[in-house]
């Protein structure tokens, strides 16, 4: 259950910042493939990327983060919080990989959180969601694929998708929009791959709302999956 539900205001959160908000979910596969150095990087990436964050003033008060992993279930680990309140949690590895439902609890999270900033009066930048995987989907994932076509589509979020080592790129080509294609991390480059999405989210959180902005080159942490 969320910690705010729709139709409730919290109004102590945006009388004290009414900053523009710039959304984003990470998808983090914590499924046992995960175990070892893979989720060790992982972890080690999640805090790089806070600390990167907050050393923008604005940024961090505008860019709000929620974490959803998926390792034989799926749960929310942090609900959404401006990265300035965010305090990395610590993933273990274990289980399959549910990654529809993931999926779907993303978008559903992300659609209650455009509500409350309604609600409240808050303008917000399109949100992003961050799936991050090395395995494939052990449930049905056909649906979720379908709504983040369709809400992409109708310019409701921005989805990315990056496969970590044996991840089926197969299957996550068929996830992510066509426009944007998954990519495939180098190696465990955890810790670049969450630069990126820092200097990515600084970029768009400073700019205009609807203005476009040129996100830095992948180069250093990933290539589009052939």
């Amino acid at each position: 259950m969320s910690d705010y539900q729709v139709g409730h205001p919290e109004p102590e959160l945006f009388i004290e910042n009414r900053e523009n908000r710039c959304p984003v979910v990470l998808l983090l596969d914590t499924s046992a493939s995960m175990s070892g150095e893979p989720i060790q990087e992982l972890n080690k990436g999640i805090e790089r990327f806070q600390s990167s964050v907050v050393e923008d003033d604005l940024a961090a008060l505008r860019v709000e983060v929620a974490v959803v992993k998926f390792g034989g279930t799926v749960s929310v680990v942090q609900e959404f919080v401006t990265v300035d309140e965010f305090n990395p949690p610590t993933l273990e590895a274990s289980g399959n990989t549910p990654m529809g439902i993931a999926i779907d609890k993303g978008l559903d999270m992300l659609e209650e959180r455009k509500a409350v900033y309604k609600n409240n009066g808050i303008l917000y930048y399109r949100p992003w969601v961050f799936l991050i995987t090395d395995g494939a989907p052990t449930d049905p994932w056909e649906r979720a694929a379908q709504r983040v076509h369709a809400e992409e589509k109708q310019r409701k979020l921005l989805f990315f998708a990056v496969g970590v080592q044996e991840a089926k790129m197969t299957t996550l080509k068929q996830i992510a929009p066509v426009e944007r294609p998954p990519m495939s991390l180098k190696g465990l480059h955890f810790e670049e791959l969450f630069l990126w999405l820092s200097d990515s989210l600084q970029r768009v959180s400073t700019g205009e709302i609807g203005e476009m902005r040129t996100l830095p080159p992948t180069s250093g942490w990933g290539e589009v999956a052939s």
